[in-house]
């Protein structure tokens, strides 16, 4: 196995770059493909097979996971592994500049926001059939987390892990305050009662809460919790009135001043774990996904812990991390698949992987997963995994192609209005047609 680890991301490129490099290549012309079917699959895969594997994270990821495929490897002999992996930024920028250069990974690592569109655009290989014929098995995950890696009645993808969006707090701050703890179910209008009270408790020094208006993971569970959602196939779920008394919540919110400046908001907006606002110790509590809780943990002296976003937990649904996905040009997609069923079913491969992405997939081997877990912080992951699982809603559909552009919107709508550029209402209108426009597309 050879490793490529880390390096700078090529300037001027961007997810549109990436799916014209992808579509524009030889395989994809003319919509027939050398080597995918399984009769030619049949004929390359006699010799050794070195497999090219592609993601995004840090260097525990990268260990775990490398570490997976080299035991693959000593199952399967003849097949060998190329890796590549780096952080979040730049990472689709890294495949459009692969694509371009016709070095596109046979397997490789995607998430929600872009599922739909290389479904779509015949990006990825179509595992159905390999579902159906029990080469790729499904079968031990959680129903709804299945259905998440389907696009089109079609499997597209299989969750690398499952991971739920959580509230982190610092547990520590909260005592020396003599404030309660925030807890799951908590209605929102609570969360912010709470949140204002922190700010008073700690003389102004420390913010109660991160402002979430620009986050749409918080704003898509608020809006399940009141029998809404994010997207109707192509379109917005929501209208103006909804996404109205969402931004004035967080501008009630900021009265009482329960939330930090806008200029620390923005910073925390860029997604880096390193800002998040209950690391730098800015606020009590912040948003994030429940499977990054170790390493925002190893970025604080203080004790972090996780609840469930404000509202009903009943919003939540068995939500794919990231997935792994293969590319529908590959000359092994039968190899690929295994490869993906030993990542997500194998104990021992599991076990390997841990809780770095999230709980694994298959949930009879997440309970083998979770007796080897030592670290505090991992083990409030998969208690927080686990305490949700009875809880969880059905699952939406993935997002639609255009996602990854509605988030930006709604994080520059949020900072208009937190910055005092716009108001609220003029915001609202200018996303909700901006939004529709970029789902049209």
């Amino acid at each position: 196995m050879r490793a490529h680890p880390p390096v700078p991301p090529r300037p001027g490129l961007d997810r549109r770059r990436l799916l014209g490099a992808l579509t524009g290549l030889p395989l994809l012309a003319g919509g027939g493909l050398a080597g995918c079917g399984r009769d030619e699959e049949t004929q390359v895969d006699n010799g050794p097979i070195e497999l090219s594997v592609f993601w995004w994270g840090g260097i525990r990821r990268a260990d775990a996971t490398e570490k997976a495929l080299r035991l693959y490897s000593q199952q399967n002999p003849r097949v060998r592994f190329r890796v590549t992996w780096q952080g979040l930024a730049g990472y689709y920028d890294r495949l459009a500049t692969q694509a371009t250069g016709g070095n596109v990974p046979d397997l490789f690592q995607i998430d929600d926001t872009v599922l739909t569109e290389y479904a779509q655009r015949e990006i990825v290989l179509d595992l159905s059939g390999y579902v159906a014929d029990k080469r790729l098995d499904v079968s031990g995950l959680p129903a709804g987390l299945a259905r998440y890696g389907q696009v089109d009645d079609r499997t597209v993808a299989v969750a690398a892990a499952q991971t739920g969006a959580a509230l982190v707090f610092n547990r520590d701050l909260l005592r020396r305050l003599r404030l309660p703890e925030p807890r799951t179910g908590m209605p929102w209008r609570d969360y912010v009662e709470w949140a204002g009270r922190v700010t008073r408790a700690s003389g102004g020094r420390v913010a109660g809460t991160m402002d979430p208006s620009g986050d749409y993971r918080a704003l898509w569970l608020w809006l399940r919790g009141r029998g809404g959602e994010l997207y109707q196939g192509r379109q917005l779920g929501f209208g103006g009135a909804e996404l109205l008394d969402w931004f004035e919540l967080w501008e009630v919110a900021r009265t009482r001043r329960a939330t930090p400046s806008a200029a620390l908001v923005e910073q925390a907006d860029t997604g880096d774990l390193a800002h998040q606002l209950v690391v730098t110790g800015h606020t009590a509590a912040s948003f994030a996904w429940s499977h990054q809780l170790a390493e925002l943990q190893r970025d604080s002296d203080d004790d972090l812990a996780i609840v469930s976003l404000p509202g009903t937990p009943a919003a939540q649904w068995a939500r794919a991390s990231m997935y792994w996905a293969a590319f529908r040009g590959t000359r092994h997609p039968g190899v690929v698949v295994d490869v993906i069923n030993f990542l997500t079913t194998n104990v021992a491969a599991g076990r390997i992987l841990g809780v770095e992405r999230g709980l694994n997939a298959s949930a009879a081997v997440r309970r083998f997963v979770a007796d080897g877990v030592t670290d505090r912080a991992q083990k409030r992951v998969v208690a927080f995994g686990t305490a949700l699982d009875d809880l969880l809603g059905p699952a939406p559909a993935p997002p639609p192609k255009g996602h990854a552009k509605v988030r930006t919107l709604l994080i520059a709508a949020a900072e208009s209005v937190r910055s005092g550029r716009s108001g609220a209402r003029a915001a609202t209108s200018r996303f909700i047609a901006q939004a529709n426009a970029a789902l049209a597309e």
